[in-house]
């Protein structure tokens, strides 16, 4: 940053997601979503630092070079569903030239008439309408270019996809519909028949995330606070890290409470717990980082029946 200031976006982040498996990561604005997805991909502006490892089967993905990330995971092992995907789409060129492009690029598809066939079907598994595969990004709304991008992350049948709020724009019931295709690319087989593809979802849409998801990821401030099972984080026993909690808590068909007060500047985190100013259950503990686990808290949420 300006002045030599180092800002940690994302710290000891810790997961894995497996085959046949999407995994939801939520979390307010800012917290680190995007930067994470965007390491992974290799795709941080020429001033960001990585540290660690992010293996996809043998390739660490953050020791791999352009050349590597450009001709062998992007969009062949990984694809990309893009937060803007107005940005990512080419200006000059119709979404049907764009999706035959990465169909020829990307499958052993052939010939002009099957090239045509095939970017047809990969639109219609997104959802987006034949009527517009000629139009230019410009002439589409926003959640037109984001069917348009989904289509387009969904022509190599990668075997991880990263969807970065593939929701965006979309009605409820086109929500629903996306999340559901998404849902079939994870369950469908993978490569040699092998027990389908892992998905990692980025989602502000909680009831998008709960429709989907195996298992949740929570970031706060850059860090990964709590990692549980969807179901148990939706239904009961429920969140048990204060700020997981809060999220669900604000949602309208719950409490619909927000959470008091606003996240922390990376660039200025407290040296103990970041979610400690607007917790309710913080003491003098929380001055201290939280302990390791799958719930990064002093005081989380105990089931009934279980005691600390």
């Amino acid at each position: 940053m300006a002045g030599g200031r180092r800002v940690a976006a994302v710290t000891d982040a810790r997961f894995d997601v497996a085959a046949g498996e999407c995994l939801a990561l939520i979390g307010e604005s800012g917290c680190g979503k995007s930067v994470l997805a965007s390491a992974l991909l290799g795709l941080l502006p020429g001033n960001a630092q990585t540290a660690g490892a992010a293996h996809l089967g043998d390739l660490d993905l953050l020791e791999a070079d352009e050349r590597t990330l450009a001709r062998t995971v992007r969009g062949r092992l990984i694809g990309l569903v893009p937060q803007s995907p107005a940005a990512h789409l080419t200006p000059v060129r119709t979404v049907r030239s764009q999706l035959e492009e990465t169909v020829a690029a990307l499958t052993a598809t052939r010939g002009r008439a099957a090239l045509r066939a095939a970017a047809e079907a990969a639109a219609e598994r997104a959802a987006f309408p034949a009527d517009h595969l000629d139009r230019h990004p410009h002439q589409l709304s926003g959640g037109l270019a984001q069917r348009a991008a989904t289509a387009l992350a969904l022509v190599g049948d990668a075997p991880l996809l990263l969807a970065d709020e593939p929701t965006t724009g979309l009605d409820r019931d086109l929500v629903d519909r996306t999340v559901d295709e998404l849902r079939r690319h994870v369950d469908g087989p993978g490569e040699a028949g092998g027990s389908g593809r892992g998905l990692l979802m980025i989602t502000h849409d909680l009831a998008a995330a709960e429709r989907i998801a195996d298992r949740v990821a929570v970031m706060y401030a850059g860090r990964i606070v709590e990692l549980a099972a969807a179901a148990d984080f939706f239904g009961s026993p429920g969140p048990r890290h204060p700020y997981s909690r809060g999220l669900l808590q604000a949602l309208p068909d719950r409490a619909f409470k927000p959470i008091p007060g606003m996240p922390p500047e990376l660039g200025d985190l407290p040296d103990g717990c970041a979610f400690a100013a607007r917790c309710d259950r913080a003491t003098g503990a929380c001055a201290a980082p939280p302990p390791p686990g799958t719930v990064a808290c002093h005081h989380p949420h105990m089931p009934e029946g279980v005691r600390a």
